[in-house]
């Protein structure tokens, strides 16, 4: 694996850090390091207008097919953009989960109706998406979700409840993934359907987090309908569908997340030369730790989008989330042990927290959502290490 950029990536880097230059400016500046997870709510609008003005310039869906809007662009490319994004810290995205998670799915399972409906509106972001897989009895456990859907003439009627549904309050259209087989069948019978948000039948209820903020939330479907050419794939055949999805989440975006994460150890490690924590040998070491942890996850997907590129991947990818949630959860409670007292206290009343306390409560969702660490773990154990299978009542 060549880690250097060769002259055409070099010139590719130069384009992508000009013009972020030239448009992060006004309001936009302004927005430099806003949203991301824990603050999806900080200049919601700003942000939206700026994935615009990324789509106007051809800055979004860069890893698609050109014949579906994106540019094509190569892996090597995709993380060139994203490690230049996370630097020049523009503002996170707002239209990420239509352009990382539905936009490939569909590509890959989609009817050309469907793309031909949906891909540009996710392109020139003018139609925001959610994920409505996680449900209160079944969070990590997707074969077990409850949400039903069955056909009324040419719509979908769907009944049921999400949760821990990023972004739905916002939200054009959500993909779900709803049981339109028997129940007790676990992974066949499950169907993926596209569903507008914005009707009758469709309440979303904010679930505020410890941070005090709500960017998740409940979503609960009563007789909320749709078309019946919104279904993704075949009906029962949901769980191809959903694995897929879930694939597309480990991409090249785990780039720009690692930039944001060393960006946070410099602000932990800057404030331990500053009150003196930086003198106690414990706290060194575990800052020295942190540092190395985040050199191996860099070379780890890296090495994860090398196989991706060339077809290779192999079990390395099934470890990604498990290794960067952990890291991540460790990094915010190594913040506040460099804080030390002084993050105890709020920075203002009567909840107003600084960074180092946002990143630590927030961090502690890093190994719930996406998959807990626990079902990553028994993924791993049965379908990468073939250990035998857990028991199942």
């Amino acid at each position: 694996m060549d880690l250097t950029d060769s002259p055409a990536e070099a010139a590719f880097r130069r384009e992508v850090r000009d013009w972020l230059g030239d448009h992060l400016t006004g309001e936009f500046a302004d927005a430099r390091g806003l949203g991301g997870p824990g603050r999806e709510h900080e200049a919601f609008e700003v942000r939206l207008a700026w994935d615009r003005l990324l789509a106007a310039g051809g800055w979004t869906c860069l890893g698609w097919p050109v014949e579906h809007g994106g540019r094509g662009a190569s892996t090597a490319q995709q993380v060139i953009f994203h490690e230049e994004y996370a630097r020049a810290e523009a503002p996170v995205r707002v239209g990420h989960v239509g352009e990382e998670l539905l936009g490939p799915t569909l590509i890959a399972f989609g009817s050309a109706e469907q793309r031909r409906r949906f891909l540009p509106e996710i392109v020139a972001v003018r139609e925001l998406w959610c994920q409505g897989y996680s449900e209160p009895s079944a969070g990590s456990d997707l074969a077990n979700v409850s949400t039903r859907a069955r056909r009324d003439g040419p719509d979908w009627v769907i009944d049921g409840q999400k949760t821990w549904t990023s972004l739905a309050h916002q939200a054009d259209w959500c993909f779900l993934l709803a049981r339109t087989g028997p129940p007790g069948q676990r992974h066949r019978g499950l169907s993926c359907l596209l569903v507008p948000m914005r009707q009758h039948g469709v309440e979303v209820r904010p679930i505020v987090q410890l941070t005090g903020t709500s960017e998740f939330n409940e979503v609960f479907f009563d007789g909320a309908r749709t078309d019946a050419s919104h279904l993704v794939g075949e009906a029962g055949a949901g769980w191809r569908v959903a694995m897929g999805t879930l694939g597309f989440e480990r991409g090249v975006g785990t780039i720009d997340q690692q930039v944001v994460f060393r960006r946070e150890l410099e602000r932990i490690t800057a404030l331990a030369r500053r009150n003196g924590a930086m003198d106690d040998p414990v706290l060194r070491d575990a800052i020295s730790r942190a540092w190395i942890g985040l050199e191996v996850m860099r070379f780890h997907a890296l090495r994860t989008l090398t196989g991706v590129a060339e077809g290779t991947a192999g079990p390395e990818a099934s470890t990604a989330k498990l290794y960067w949630a952990t890291f991540h959860r460790g990094l915010g409670e190594l913040a506040m042990e460099v804080a030390g007292a002084a993050g105890l206290v709020a920075a203002g009343a009567p909840y107003e927290l600084d960074e180092r306390q946002r990143l630590f409560l927030f961090s502690r969702a890093d190994t719930i959502y996406g998959g807990s660490n626990e079902i990553q773990r028994t993924i791993i154990a049965e379908r990468v290490l073939g250990l035998p299978k857990e028991a199942r009542p």
